[in-house]
């Protein structure tokens, strides 16, 4: 009887929360789904889009009904987006690419996370927004720095400064789609020098996607192969990140065990990685998980959008910009050297 009556019970609970996260929920869902109609019709970053037409619905999250599913869109169902990222991966496209090529993009990472750390403190910023940044654009773009962020400190400024970086990684890698080919071209580079070009410099998957097949079908294989690589990083560096502020997230009431164990999305991540590599989910399955990653990741940023105010961002706009921009150069000039004295 007891046990029907706590079963009972759970299942209230249950009820209850999903209906105070069901408005807000709904409105991320919505703008997200707008974002994608402008980006189908229009072209342009759907994150970015996602981002803004969120911001013009802030108030919706200081309070009212939308305010707990807005929460809800914002971390938890970022981190079931970030999860079904794994299957874009697979073991075999990663080895495919060669030693020298897989060391390189690898040193051009931790370089790029150690060289933003640093240039945060000449900015007068703190050390854990250049690992933040240096992150997103060492890895992938926006879904980096949402993963990042999920298991750093937090502090009153902490979701304002993930929405900044978001925004200049996504806005500079759009501007590196179009630029970055050019450059290609300009210096000689051939259908693989290129491919690992751009697949190792551009922030987010979709402007590498479409710098790489711009230049060639060739170019647009390697460089989204050698972008997966760098997309597959992000298990470790998150696992680092994670222990690296185990200690400090205690101290913010997290519990001891969650400071040891890794997060819940980076397990379901390598998961996803393994199941694909050896070929445990249908291509047809495979197809939809791409698909509910994305849609998750979009509502995600629809979430922090509306979570962020345009006053506060104004106070520490600039100096992220001024860190991301010259990350991006960072990793731009590095990899252009792996590739031409490879």
């Amino acid at each position: 009887m007891k046990s029907q009556l706590v079963k009972k019970g759970a299942v209230n609970e249950a009820v209850s929360w999903s209906k105070d996260a069901f408005p807000g929920v709904l409105v991320c869902i919505t703008i997200g789904m707008a974002a994608s109609f402008l980006n189908d019709h229009y072209g342009g970053p759907v994150m970015l889009f996602a981002l803004l037409l969120g911001m013009a619905f802030h108030f919706l999250s200081e309070e009212g009904v939308c305010v707990r599913g807005i929460e809800v869109a914002s971390k938890s169902i970022l981190r079931l987006g970030v999860a079904l990222l794994g299957a874009r991966i697979t073991f075999d496209q990663i080895v495919g690419l060669g030693e020298y090529t897989i060391i390189g993009v690898i040193l051009a990472i931790a370089a790029t996370i150690i060289f933003g750390w640093g240039m945060a403190q000449i900015l007068g910023l703190k050390k854990t927004q250049g690992l933040l940044s240096g992150g997103a654009v060492a890895i992938c773009g926006a879904s980096a720095a949402l993963a990042l962020s999920a298991v750093m400190p937090k502090n009153k400024y902490s979701e304002n400064n993930t929405i900044v970086t978001v925004v200049a990684v996504t806005t500079l890698s759009t501007i590196a789609m179009v630029l970055y080919p050019l450059i290609a071209q300009k210096a000689g580079l051939d259908s693989v020098e290129a491919g690992v070009f751009l697949g190792g410099t551009i922030h987010d998957v979709a402007q590498v996607v479409g710098a790489g097949y711009s230049v060639s079908t060739e170019t647009g294989d390697v460089s989204t192969i050698v972008k997966l690589l760098r997309v597959a990083t992000l298990v470790p560096i998150v696992l680092i990140f994670s222990l690296l502020f185990a200690q400090k997230n205690r101290s913010e009431k997290a519990t001891s065990k969650a400071g040891l164990l890794p997060p819940l999305f980076l397990v379901g991540f390598v998961m996803f990685v393994v199941l694909n590599s050896f070929n445990l989910i249908p291509p047809t399955v495979t197809d939809g998980l791409k698909t509910l990653s994305s849609a998750c990741l979009v509502t995600a940023i629809a979430g922090l959008g509306m979570k962020t105010s345009l006053r506060e961002i104004a106070k520490v706009g600039w100096p992220i910009v001024i860190l991301v921009v010259s990350e991006t150069i960072f990793i731009a000039l590095f990899i252009f050297a792996l590739v031409q004295f490879s």
